[in-house]
């Protein structure tokens, strides 16, 4: 990059709860995807019973989309893990911009090293690699093989509809499935 010249940025739109409305600077990085805000209005009305004082994980966060609009509509807490530096350091800048405390966010560290290490538990959890990266099935069968799932918890999962990953049928239960573009999106229960 020359010197004084800007990156590039785009604006992820909060679309619900506390901060509806509020627009957010991300950074143009390679592989970040934001989910789309008719998706994301679909899957927080499918969580609507389930968030109210929620513990969430927004795994491969990018821009954090997911997790912000969780905290917005009433997660009591959201944990966000990117290998991308800049950024996870982008959504810590917005979270701090929003005043808002009961989060956490862990930078250059893979998903699969992060749920092996961990100790916690969550609600929900979005999980939404990049398409290309082809990360899904194993995530998913990482986390519900290492007992990081609450009862009663929800998985989002968020994978290319031309090319879709499987979901571990032994592990879950596909509660509900769409399609918007070359998305293919889905809510699942831990069995």
């Amino acid at each position: 990059m020359q010197r004084g010249a800007k990156q590039a940025t785009f604006q992820l739109r909060i679309i619900g709860g506390q901060w509806r409305g509020r627009k957010l600077p991300f950074p143009d990085r390679p592989g970040l995807r934001p989910t789309g805000d008719r998706i994301r209005e679909t899957l927080f009305n499918w969580l609507g019973p389930h968030l109210q004082t929620a513990k969430c994980l927004d795994l491969f966060a990018g821009s954090g989309a997911l997790g912000i609009e969780a905290l917005s509509r009433g997660a009591a807490h959201c944990d966000f893990v990117d290998a991308d530096r800049e950024a996870i350091t982008a959504v810590g800048h917005h979270l701090n911009t929003l005043d808002a405390s009961e989060y956490s966010t862990v930078s250059g560290d893979m998903a699969e090293r992060y749920l092996r290490q961990t100790k916690d538990t969550w609600d929900i959890v979005f999980v939404d690699p990049p398409f290309d990266a082809r990360l899904g099935e194993s995530t998913l069968t990482l986390l519900a093989d290492s007992a990081r799932l609450a009862e009663a918890s929800r998985v989002y999962f968020e994978t290319s509809r031309s090319q879709p990953e499987a979901v571990p049928e032994r592990l879950y239960d596909v509660l509900r499935e769409k399609t918007a573009g070359d998305v293919c999106y889905r809510l699942l229960s831990p069995r």
